[in-house]
């Protein structure tokens, strides 16, 4: 049994392409390169479902602003959660204090 082959990314983006395009057949390609049609066809399948991934993403700007927005929400929990855990440190504190008597 020979020893699998791995191939690069970009390489299986560059093949999957040629079988979307529909030059050659798939049992041209595989013959082309060597590869099982199996492989081809999952390879496929694959590019296809990731592909309304790249979509999802949305523009670069877009996101770097949603993680810089991200980034100030999480700060300003933290800062809340702080002042929350003062709050109720003082009100222990206060609560432990002996009444002040009316004179």
């Amino acid at each position: 049994m020979g020893k699998a082959r791995k191939f690069s990314p970009e390489f299986k983006a560059r093949v999957v392409l040629e079988i979307v395009s529909g030059n050659k057949s798939l049992a041209e390609l595989s013959r082309q390169y060597q590869i099982k049609n199996t492989v081809l066809s999952r390879w496929k399948a694959q590019f296809l479902a990731g592909a309304p991934g790249i979509f999802e993403l949305g523009r670069p700007a877009e996101e770097k602003r949603l993680r810089e927005r991200i980034a100030d929400l999480e700060r300003l929990a933290g800062k809340q959660a702080l002042q929350l855990e003062i709050a109720k440190k003082a009100s222990r504190y206060l609560k432990s204090l002996p009444p002040e008597s009316e004179s």
